[in-house]
Order: C-alpha cells, then structure tokens, then sequence
C-alpha cells in the first residue's frame, strides 16, 4: 500500500488480559491480515499527535475503557479531526469506542444505555441496508458478535445508514458516506479473549448485580464478525 492504514489505539485491554493475549492493535493486526509495515499505530489516548488525514490509506479507531462523555482532551481531539476523514472519503472503522466517537462527531448522541451494559457473545441481526453495503452484504442474517459496553449510540448521525441491531442495542453498526463505519461490538476478540475480559472484571461485574460466570459462558467464536477486519483491510488495499 502507498499509504499505511493507521490503528489510532484509544485505550487498552485490561492488564490481565494483555499480558495473555496481548492488546487490541495486536487483536486488530491479526484480523486485517496486513503486514507490519502496512500499519502505522498512533497511541491517540497517550497523547500522540494525529497525522493529516491524507497520509492515512484507512483507519481504525480501537475500544477504550474511558467513556465518550468524559470528554478528555485526547477525545475531544480526535472528534474534531473526524469529519475531514469522512469528507475525504477514507476509509474508516470505529469499534466500540471508535464506533461511539465517530456517532457523536458526527451529530450523533451517545451516552449509558439506559437498560444497562451489554456484555458477552451476543447475537445481532441485519438490516435490509446491509444487503448492498461493502463490508456486510456477505455475512449471514444474524451472526454472534463479542460486546463490552455500558455507553451506546442512542440516536445515530443525520444521514447515517443504520445496517445491523438486536433487541438491546439497535444500533450495532452503521455506515456514513461511502466508506465510514461504526461497529458496537469488537470483531478483533477471540472466544478466549471474551472470556478472558468477563474475567478481568468480574469483581466489578458482580458488584454491578450482573453474573460474571454466566456472561463468561456464553463466549463463543464469532467468524462472521471476525471477518469484517479482512474485508475492511481488502477496501483499504484497493484505494491505499
């Protein structure tokens, strides 16, 4: 690729997790199957600086465990500079996190899902939209997805394409434009990496009134949601 695709890194997993599996842009660099020197990784939440977009073939905008509402300087930041990214037509994910900052950067609202966190392998579904949509129109009706969120888009952007929902969360992605989109759940875990995350907070967990042991059972392998990553990094090949 002429330009590397950028992992903008907005938080890490938590330390019992990392130090098993590693963090999200390693998570991120095995599902786009991309090689090392395609990827540029700016740690956006550490205080690195965002590059113009132009030098950005594509861009990925990992989880966090901090919350768009929090507004933190590095946030507010990177909200600013999305909308020239989307006006630029570069091709752009956003996972939990990403998926949020880009909804509120965009005219959307995000706050706490007023039913509470969605957490575990879940199932989503999709809609008709997602028919004709490059990164979705070749997954199954309904797929499993992982999630570990409190915060949710609840109202999407004007013009956005809603494309995939369950019945917690009807807005599990969407598309703005031709080539920006927002997943709510995270296709970089593994079916041991979910676990693995119930279990590094399974203390906070219960103490929410919420049974760590039974979202932990229910982690399974999501290949459908998984393979989003690829075909995203495919789009990204083709304009980079």
């Amino acid at each position: 690729m002429r330009r590397p695709l950028a992992t903008l890194k907005a938080g890490s997993a938590m330390a019992p997790v990392r130090e098993r599996f590693g963090d999200f842009e390693d998570w991120l660099r095995a599902g786009l199957r991309l090689p090392a020197s395609d990827l540029r990784l700016i740690r956006v939440a550490e205080g690195e600086p965002l590059p113009p977009p132009d030098e950005c073939g594509g861009i990925v905008i990992t989880g966090s465990h901090a919350m768009v509402t929090d507004n933190l300087p590095w946030s507010v930041a990177l909200a600013a500079w999305l909308p020239a990214v989307v006006r630029k037509r570069i091709p752009l994910l956003g996972i939990c996190y990403g998926h949020q900052l880009l909804a509120a950067a965009m005219g959307g609202r995000v706050d706490h899902h007023p039913c509470g966190p969605e957490i575990g392998t879940v199932a989503v579904e999709l809609l008709p939209a997602a028919k004709h949509d490059p990164l979705f129109a070749a997954l199954p009706a309904s797929f499993p997805v992982h999630c570990f969120h409190s915060q949710s888009v609840l109202t999407l952007p004007p013009q956005a394409v809603p494309l995939a929902r369950n019945d917690l969360e009807p807005h599990h992605a969407f598309r703005l434009g031709t080539c920006a989109w927002g997943v709510q759940f995270h296709p970089e875990y593994t079916r041991k990496i979910m676990a693995a995350e119930v279990a590094a907070a399974a203390e906070q967990l219960a103490a929410a009134g919420l049974n760590p042991a039974a979202l932990q059972a229910t982690a399974q392998a999501c290949p459908a949601a998984a393979s989003l990553l690829a075909r995203f990094a495919a789009l990204v090949r083709a304009v980079a």
